[in-house]
């Protein structure tokens, strides 16, 4: 099958679900404009968060890696008036972009972006002793994946939804001689996925716009299996 296809199909869904309105559309060009990588979520998947945001009834959201705050975006307007998005970016100039973008939005209040290495600003996260995320989305370098993840769980409780983006690799995750070091970070956390106890996980294959790539999807579980 003609992979073109997969786009057309994945705009035709955006156009009738997910249709973006200027805030986003000038998210999106401001990357360009900044010397940013267009790496964002594609309209469709910002929706699938949303959906997702839904369902876990998420009042409070942790977000690993910004970049220029399109998916940020999304997720902050599924939230209550009452809800927040931590957003963590190591990169200072993609954090600055973020928050023009962010409070371009009109999101500032829902949204606290913090600069730095994700890795060590988690650990201080967890010794804040704050209520536990309802969701977390893990958008960000792939090499520590599995490291995010045990940090995720650390931050969750029992029913939070952790994603984990990007984790197919266009298929290059079946290569076990691969020196790669972003598509070993993803066989790491997914081989994790298969021998964790304390969620339930699967990884759904994406197509569309961004190609061909996937997306782990773990719930904490309430009792231990």
């Amino acid at each position: 099958m003609d992979t073109e296809i997969f786009s057309q199909v994945d705009n035709y869904i955006s156009n009738l679900l997910a249709p973006e309105d200027k805030v986003l559309t000038d998210t999106i060009k401001s990357l360009g404009a900044e010397g940013l990588p267009q790496h964002s979520v594609s309209p469709n998947q910002g929706k699938f968060l949303q959906v997702m945001m839904i369902v876990c009834n998420a009042k409070k959201v942790l977000e690993l890696g910004t970049l220029g705050g399109y998916s940020t975006i999304w997720l902050a307007r599924a939230l209550p008036n009452n809800g927040k998005v931590v957003t963590i970016e190591v990169d200072k100039h993609h954090g600055d972009v973020a928050q023009k973008n962010i409070n371009n939005a009109g999101l500032s209040q829902k949204v606290d972006l913090r600069v730095g290495k994700a890795l060590d600003i988690l650990p201080q996260i967890i010794a804040e002793k704050d209520e536990p995320f309802d969701m977390i989305f893990i958008d960000a370098d792939k090499p520590p994946y599995a490291e995010y993840f045990d940090y995720a769980l650390q931050l969750s409780r029992p029913g939070t939804l952790i994603i984990c983006d990007n984790v197919i690799r266009e298929g290059k995750v079946l290569d076990s001689n691969t020196i790669d070091e972003k598509v070993k970070g993803v066989q790491r956390l997914n081989k994790m996925l298969s021998l964790n106890t304390k969620v339930t996980a699967t990884i759904l294959q994406t197509v569309g716009v961004k190609e061909y790539d996937g997306m782990a999807i773990a719930v904490v579980n309430r009792v231990h299996v």
